[in-house]
Order: C-alpha cells, then structure tokens, then sequence
C-alpha cells in the first residue's frame, strides 16, 4: 500500500496535544538557579539575578522549541498514517521519565512517539512492539514523507498481517 492511497473505513481528524513537560521546566529553572548562584560570590546578587534570568530563559525557550518540534513531527506522522489508511483511534501525552512522548493508539497497539524536547539535541524516537528507532528531529523532519512510509508499512501493513496469523 502505497502512503498517498487513501482509506474510506477512518479518518483521523484529532489534534496532537500539547507536551509541555513540568518536570523539564522544573529542572531547569533548578539548573538556573544553581548557575547562577555560582555568580553570587562574584559579582553581587544582581549578577546572581541576570545570570538566573537569562539561564532560566533561554532554558525554557530551548525546551519549548524542541516540544514544538517534536509534536509537529508526530501531527505529521499520525496525519500521513491516516491518510494512507491506519486507522487512529487516539493520540495522548504519556509521562514517564524525562522525555516528552505521545501514545498513538490504534486497533493493533499503541505507538510510542516521542524524544528529547532539548532544540539543538531534538531526537525523535518511535517505538511499537517493544522495537523502536532513534534518530535526529532535525534529519526526521526533512525525510518525514520517506520516515512516515516506512512506518506505516512496518506498523500498519507488515503489524496488521502478524496480527492476522
């Protein structure tokens, strides 16, 4: 099945939710703060201050960046699989470790999307059945019409006829 056929059985119309991830903004602003401490001793408090307002800033604005990067990889995922024909049931924001992920649910499974939400570091990671893959958000993005094919012929056409054996 080639990625562009489309399905008249379901259509996925749902959006991606948000991953803004407490637990990283937690750290780093724990981070900054000890930073910045660090030029306390130097320079005053009002060094100690700046140093914490440009570290917790830029901090922050890193992750919020990667979080945008990685959900528009998934939104573009989950599109693609929908328009050739996966049937998505659902798309949820999971918790577990430090990493931002989403579970695409499907009939056959749960899909675990997700990386590191850090922009200069980005990975995108895909995981179903207990195997997943690994490899630069940034390099994922500019093959996302060749990643997303691939992908749906291993979970989709490859996962579906396992499942009927």
């Amino acid at each position: 099945m080639q990625l562009e056929q489309q399905s008249q059985e379901s259509r996925w119309r749902g959006t991606v939710p948000s991953a803004l991830d407490g637990r990283v903004l937690g750290l780093v602003v724990v981070t900054a703060a000890l930073a910045a401490s660090l030029n306390v001793p130097y320079g005053g408090l009002p060094v100690g201050i700046v140093a914490f307002a440009v570290l917790a800033g830029g901090g922050v604005a890193v992750h919020l960046l990667g979080e945008r990067k990685l959900r528009r990889l998934t939104d573009g995922l989950v599109e693609r699989w929908a328009d050739a024909g996966g049937r998505i049931e659902d798309v949820t924001k999971t918790s577990e470790g430090m990493r931002t992920e989403w579970l695409v649910h499907t009939p056959d499974g749960s899909i675990r999307i997700g990386g590191i939400a850090l922009v200069p570091v980005s990975r995108l990671s895909v995981e179903w059945q207990g195997v997943g893959d690994t490899m630069d958000a940034s390099e994922a993005e500019a093959e996302l019409d060749r990643l997303a094919e691939s992908l749906f012929e291993e979970i989709f056409e490859i996962g579906a006829a396992t499942q009927r054996s």
